[in-house]
């Protein structure tokens, strides 16, 4: 099975749509989003009505957690005074244009997505969540503490985690010691479609591949495939110089950061 996985669109209609020509040539089994599809460029409404139109099942992020309950508090972990003031900008922007047919399917959105398969004998559980099972706004970077993640994991009976929230892709294995000494569990970051900030300003998601194989025995029977495409960056960012948001957002799109 091949499942698609994309996150932190945050209003970018150009990146969606290049996202979307990408993997529908691709060809997955099953696609969903892992939420915060508006904040921080002009089009969240296009862009909630085109993931809702495909009818692909989300999870929300802080962003549509906030924007759901018209909230002027995104979740948001800002680390200076000005990023936080263009915050507040943009969650204003955003509260200001969402129609209340989105707001309301935002507000309805799910906080996880648990899917458990029945292979080899045994179970394999894969979580969906945003930032962290424990908090949608709960960031996981790459250096988060092994133990951590393994009890975050354990805590949430999730073999394989997916998650997105930092705009930073990477794939961590961990070998958690049960079952004999072998059990393993995949942490899986996918990026973002919108705005990424790994020093490349093409949009990211995953493919997950799961056979009749895999198992959680075996690190190397879960494939994780990380997926880059470009968009009309320009756009995008030309769009967020015409509108009331800061300007910052738009060199944030061209580089990548």
């Amino acid at each position: 099975m091949k499942i698609a996985l994309f996150s932190d669109i945050h209003a970018n209609l150009p990146a969606l749509e290049a996202f979307f020509a990408d993997v529908d040539a691709r060809q997955p089994d099953a696609i969903y989003c892992l939420g915060d599809m508006v904040g921080y460029n002009i089009w969240p409404n296009e862009v909630i009505n085109a993931i809702r139109k495909r009818g692909i099942p989300a999870i929300a992020g802080n962003y549509d957690f906030g924007i759901g309950r018209a909230s002027n508090d995104c979740g948001c972990a800002y680390k200076t005074d000005t990023e936080k003031a263009n915050g507040a900008v943009s969650i204003d922007y955003t509260n200001e244009i969402v129609n209340e047919i989105h707001r309301n399917y935002l507000r309805t959105l799910p906080a996880h997505i648990n899917i458990e398969f029945q292979l080899n004998n045994d179970k394999l559980n894969l979580l969906l969540v945003h930032g962290s099972p424990r908090k949608i706004n709960e960031y996981l970077f790459e250096d988060r503490d092994e133990h951590s993640m393994i009890r975050i994991m354990e805590q949430a009976s999730a073999d394989i985690m997916c998650f997105g929230h930092t705009h930073k892709p990477y794939h961590r294995i961990f070998n958690s010691g049960e079952k004999g000494g072998n059990y393993y569990r995949h942490a899986i970051n996918i990026g973002s479609v919108g705005k990424p900030k790994d020093g490349d300003p093409r949009g990211g998601y995953v493919l997950l591949h799961i056979n009749n194989n895999s198992s959680i025995l075996d690190k190397e029977s879960i494939e994780v495939e990380f997926i880059r495409f470009e968009y009309d960056v320009e756009k995008a960012a030309i769009a967020v110089e015409q509108s009331p948001l800061p300007d910052a957002y738009a060199e944030s799109l061209r580089r990548g950061i």
